[in-house]
């Protein structure tokens, strides 16, 4: 029988704390329980596994990331948006590098759940772009470049990879600077065609 004040919710909290501090691959069940102070066979009651257990904690990064970004572009429009849900995206990665390291590692890739999760966060981003009034594919050529900014960074980041005593702040607001002339460079050239 699940103990009293313990589900889901609590295990994958704890979890996302535990992996924020240790990182990702320091985790087992053991370990969780402790935490928990619980006995390791009480996860059971709603775990499956350890691997069950990285999937839930990517689908939950996922949906935090996606909360994230949809709380800082509300309201907002154009490069005010895109600059909001980029700096919430970089600030998560910064307060949560163990969870974000689990968004990236989920154990199964084909989870539907996990692409739901996933896919809110492009439809976000597609909206978001939709102000530039992008046709066919280029929103999503768009959304993978703004991706592959955030994630480059981020991740460079996480690990110590800017050496250089410069602003990272100013650094990141020049690579969104650049990213959104280059948007309205493309649109303007559009309008002109």
């Amino acid at each position: 029988m699940p103990r009293m004040g313990l589900d889901i919710s609590v295990i994958l909290l704890r979890a996302a704390e535990f992996v924020n501090e240790k990182g990702l691959d320091g985790i087992s069940l053991g370990e969780l329980a402790k935490q928990l102070n619980i006995r390791t066979p009480s996860l059971y009651n709603h775990i499956d596994s350890l691997a069950a257990l990285k999937q839930k904690l990517a689908i939950y990064s996922l949906n935090r990331l996606y909360e994230r970004m949809l709380q800082a572009a509300v309201g907002r429009t154009g490069d005010e948006a895109v600059y909001a849900l980029s700096e919430a995206y970089v600030h998560f990665v910064r307060v949560n590098p163990g969870l974000y390291d689990a968004a990236l590692r989920a154990p199964d890739p084909k989870d539907p759940e996990l692409h739901l999760a996933q896919d809110q966060i492009v439809d976000l981003v597609v909206k978001i772009l939709s102000f530039y009034h992008m046709q066919d594919d280029k929103v999503l050529h768009t959304v993978r470049g703004l991706r592959s900014i955030l994630h480059g960074f981020a991740s460079i980041e996480s690990v110590g990879g800017f050496g250089l005593p410069l602003d990272l702040d100013l650094t990141f607001r020049m690579m969104i600077d650049t990213f959104l002339a280059g948007i309205h460079a493309q649109m303007k050239q559009e309008a002109h065609e």
